[in-house]
């Protein structure tokens, strides 16, 4: 059940929990087209500044989208715009606790305006903000 623009005020939130997996990477590798080593070969992504390889920055920043579009606001959302910080690598095995807080709600627009953050364990990997057009609820 979708959240509808008049449903939603500063300070509500959801989350989304996953843990990357081996066959996450690799498909994200082929649906994206992001076949960089350091996602894939692991001898060439120990010599880099991760020192082993890691998930996409663009696979967490994904579940950013899910929460949006499969919790809050929910089916029906329309992602308009998001910015982000990439702040530390994810690795195959980490769980990924991702947030949306809502921070501004612009009615008349059906615009809504979160916070975003991305975390494994207690350090934060991607933080950022996420603009969405929400549903409006259906007239009777």
């Amino acid at each position: 059940m979708p959240y509808y623009i008049d449903d939603l005020k500063p300070g509500m939130s959801e989350s989304f929990e996953k843990t990357v997996t081996e066959r996450d990477v690799e498909l994200f590798g082929e649906v994206s087209g992001d076949m960089n080593p350091v996602h894939f070969d692991e001898e060439f992504a120990r010599k880099t500044i991760f020192r082993g390889r890691i998930a996409h920055g663009v696979l967490c920043l994904s579940y950013m989208s899910t929460v949006l579009g499969m919790k809050m606001p929910g089916p029906g959302t329309i992602f308009m715009s998001a910015s982000a910080r990439f702040k530390a690598p994810v690795r195959i095995g980490d769980t990924v606790v991702t947030t949306c807080t809502v921070k501004e709600v612009v009615p008349e627009k059906r615009r809504v305006l979160f916070d975003c953050v991305c975390k494994v364990g207690d350090n934060t990997v991607v933080e950022g903000e996420a603009l969405v057009m929400a549903p409006a609820r259906p007239k009777s």
